[in-house]
């Protein structure tokens, strides 16, 4: 993939914004009206939506291109959706659609995948800016290959979304960053963009700010981010989406990466920060979850919540232990007592939902 051409020409960092889904015309025209006025180009929003179970709310369909088509004339905005289907593509790009992204679910699918590689072909447009989000499962064999699909039909302005792994249970994060996959694709593919979705990555409007700025500072080509005029009342991914306003606040605070080496060394040490903290969010959830089998144990065999014996023997062992590595003994002794405090909460909390 050597000859691949910039999404778009004279816009960087790319940033793409709009509503999850085109939910009715005023809301698409005010949402883009303001956006506009902040200076975003491209506007996006969701026309079909997949749903993981049925009856829920599939988007409006082509219904919303017309909208869409509106936003271009008279705002003089760029658009974009997602398209899941050969027919999707077809209405995009006879609606006059100027930028098509696929979805983790289809990124997924080879056969999807090439049914809309072979559409494509077929429209012959190759300055076409088509963007791939890498599938729900961290496989990146299956992101290049769906990117080499679309790569086969012709299109050469070609882009990656990451928008982070589906994992089980509850995590901080609605899907799993693992930078460690879109890093590696870029040096696989080092011409391909990259752009970063830190709405489905978060879940959660208030992690957007901190996780676009992670993907700016590792080298990421734009963001791709959900903004609605009313995030509330959504009836899509609500608790992802926010304001034009605040993604105007969110993205005037961003700073973008320098070439002087002392910043991109603070950077670099931050990153590790930030994936330290995760880390230990992580490990803190698990060691809750055990706690809480714990709690159930206790809980049939009659036993009391709190072992006095036990927990002086945590204190005193790890706090030693912490010692030995060069940290205060103060330090530690505040951290596990708040770990310990919390774990008595959730043992409690099962013991009384039992009860109840």
């Amino acid at each position: 993939m050597k000859d691949l051409k910039p999404i778009v020409d004279d816009i960087k960092p790319l940033i793409i914004a709009g509503p999850c889904s085109a939910e009715s015309e005023k809301q698409v025209m005010e949402t883009a009206s303001q956006l506009a006025e902040n200076g975003i180009k491209i506007f996006r929003a969701g026309i079909w939506k997949p749903r993981t179970k049925p009856g829920g709310f599939e988007g409006v369909g082509a219904e919303g291109l017309a909208w869409m088509r509106r936003v271009k004339e008279e705002l003089g905005m760029l658009t974009a959706t997602e398209v899941a289907t050969r027919q999707h593509v077809k209405e995009a790009l006879a609606a006059g659609i100027d930028i098509l992204w696929i979805g983790a679910r289809t990124s997924a699918n080879p056969f999807a995948m090439q049914e809309i590689a072979d559409t494509l072909a077929e429209a012959q447009m190759p300055e076409l800016p088509v963007l791939v989000k890498n599938p729900v499962n961290p496989d990146l064999e299956l992101w290049i290959g769906a990117l080499q699909r679309i790569y086969n039909a012709g299109i050469r302005r070609l882009g990656a979304i990451h928008r982070g792994f589906s994992v089980y249970g509850k995590h901080l994060y609605r899907n799993m960053p693992q930078w460690h996959i879109p890093i590696e694709l870029r040096r696989r593919l080092p011409q391909l963009p990259i752009v970063c979705d830190p709405s489905h990555i978060g879940g959660k409007r208030e992690l957007i700010a901190p996780l676009s700025q992670q993907s700016l500072n590792m080298g990421f080509d734009g963001l791709i981010i959900e903004s609605h005029c009313s995030p509330d009342e959504a009836w899509s991914d609500a608790s992802q989406q926010v304001t034009p306003e605040t993604l105007d606040l969110i993205l005037n605070t961003l700073v973008a990466p320098t070439s002087s080496q002392s910043t991109e060394n603070l950077s670099a040490l931050r990153q590790q920060i930030d994936r330290i903290d995760n880390e230990l969010i992580e490990l803190l959830n698990k060691r809750m979850r055990v706690s809480r089998e714990i709690g159930q144990f206790k809980k049939e065999h009659s036993m009391p919540v709190v072992q006095a014996g036990r927990y002086d023997d945590i204190m005193q062992t790890r706090r030693k232990l912490a010692e030995q590595m060069g940290m205060s003994g103060d330090f530690m002794a505040a951290v596990l007592t708040a770990i310990h405090e919390e774990s008595v909460r959730q043992q409690l909390e099962i013991l009384n939902n039992n009860r109840g």
